[in-house]
């Protein structure tokens, strides 16, 4: 009986022995790790209070820093979009006035003009009389159809046309009027024996300074070349043809030109002659200014270049502020985002 409770103690203490091996004296440190002695119980809920209610707020913070960001950069783009607008209209606007100039018209008074030249073409006709009259007063016919004497200026000159190189004309050019103040005017008769023709007519032409004839060097290039550049009128047989002329001179891009704006009033002729005289047909012309005024058409550039610039100045200066808006916007986000991750990192440590 006695072996037997003795075994019986002796078991009994070899269990507490294993229960003291299993609990061992780093048993309860882990349980006090996580229980900081030196802080109180109700510091660490408060602590856990905090952390629990922080991320609803961070998350709306972030939520309207992403929402702002998303509204500048919105408006970086709408500035670009407009200044870049701008600019093409600018330039646009510029082209579209440099190549459709706007003409100016003003009237240049004078007291007297160069005096024209006035190219006849008679062909088969003979001249008859010129002569220079004043205050636009033409005497009555004396032998209508028979020479008389005048006081004109007169070069007779032949070239071949530059249309018709193998066709050789003969043109009369007489010097024109020139004191418009006193309404100076030439009067011209011409003569044409009966033709098969069922029209007869004379061709001339007007250019600016018959000086330009008497200089130069070769009339024939001369004629050949007005020819070319200015236009042809006709006057009619049977009438008495009244030529009042206008000049207009037009400043261009590149170059000046002159022309000729005339109005013609015709009259008909009575002819009194006998029978036997009338198988000549009678020509009479009148060349004379119609006012003293010049025209002068110039040719105006509205878009101003320094304008265009100024306005193409102000829309870089709008790109390059715009572009330096996106840049703060970049960095701000960059830092925002840094700041975030920062702070992530550091709650996260804490709760390691």
């Amino acid at each position: 009986m006695l072996g037997k409770e003795n075994s019986r103690s002796y078991q009994e203490f070899n269990d507490d022995d294993d229960n003291e091996d299993t609990q061992s004296p780093g048993y309860f440190d882990d349980a006090t790790e996580e229980l900081d002695p030196d802080e109180p119980t109700g510091r660490v809920s408060q602590e856990d209070d905090i952390r629990e209610n922080s991320p609803p707020v961070r998350f709306s913070k972030a939520c309207l820093k992403n929402f702002f960001t998303v509204v500048l950069i919105f408006i970086y783009l709408l500035l670009t979009g407009v200044a870049v607008f701008l600019a093409y209209q600018t330039i646009s606007d510029f082209l579209e006035r440099f190549n459709h100039p706007v003409m100016s018209v003003t009237y240049k008074e004078v007291d007297s003009f160069s005096p024209p030249g006035i190219a006849l073409y008679p062909g088969k006709a003979q001249l008859l009389s010129c002569r220079h009259h004043y205050h636009d007063y033409i005497p009555p016919l004396v032998d209508p159809g028979k020479h008389q004497e005048g006081d004109c200026v007169i070069n007779d000159v032949t070239y071949f046309g530059p249309f018709t190189n193998e066709t050789e004309k003969r043109a009369l050019v007489v010097r024109g009027p020139s004191d418009v103040r006193n309404k100076e005017l030439i009067f011209m008769q011409f003569s044409l024996n009966e033709t098969e023709e069922d029209f007869s007519a004379i061709s001339y032409m007007l250019f600016a300074n018959f000086s330009d004839l008497t200089e130069s060097a070769n009339k024939s290039d001369f004629m050949r070349d007005c020819e070319s550049n200015y236009s042809m009128w006709t006057f009619s047989g049977g009438f008495r043809t009244w030529v009042k002329m206008s000049l207009v001179r037009t400043s261009g891009k590149n170059n000046e030109a002159v022309e000729f704006r005339q109005e013609s009033a015709v009259v008909k002729f009575n002819d009194k002659r006998p029978a036997s005289e009338k198988n000549n047909e009678l020509f009479f012309a009148v060349f004379e200014w119609r006012d003293p005024f010049m025209q002068d058409i110039r040719l105006i550039m509205t878009a101003n270049p320094w304008n265009s610039v100024a306005i193409l100045c102000g829309v870089f200066m709008a790109l390059f502020k715009a572009a330096n808006f996106a840049k703060l916007t970049i960095q701000w986000i960059i830092r925002m985002r840094k700041r975030h991750l920062r702070n992530k990192a550091r709650e996260l440590n804490q709760i390691n």
